[in-house]
């Protein structure tokens, strides 16, 4: 991923620091989703725990979907969701 930082100087005293990063490298989609907080906070100490990302739950999983009948029963048939 590549990172360009742009410093523009607002004043005497301050700048503005603007970031951009290159996503679309190797075939890379950017996308956002919403998820449930507790869910999420859950899911960030099992990815440290097991040195897990997002990015590849996401990925797997969407390749799983796509591949594996079975596996997408199983997402339809899950209608709760949390604890």
């Amino acid at each position: 991923m590549k990172l360009l930082c742009v410093i523009n100087q607002v004043s005497l005293d301050s700048y503005i620091f603007i970031y951009k990063y290159n996503v679309m490298e190797k075939d890379l989609a950017l996308t956002s989703v919403k998820i449930k907080k507790d869910l999420f906070e859950e899911f960030k100490i099992e990815c440290v725990k097991r040195k897990f990302t997002l990015n590849k739950l996401v990925n797997r999983a969407v390749f799983l979907y796509i591949t594996n009948e079975d596996f997408r029963k199983t997402l339809h048939n899950q209608t709760t969701i949390g604890k």
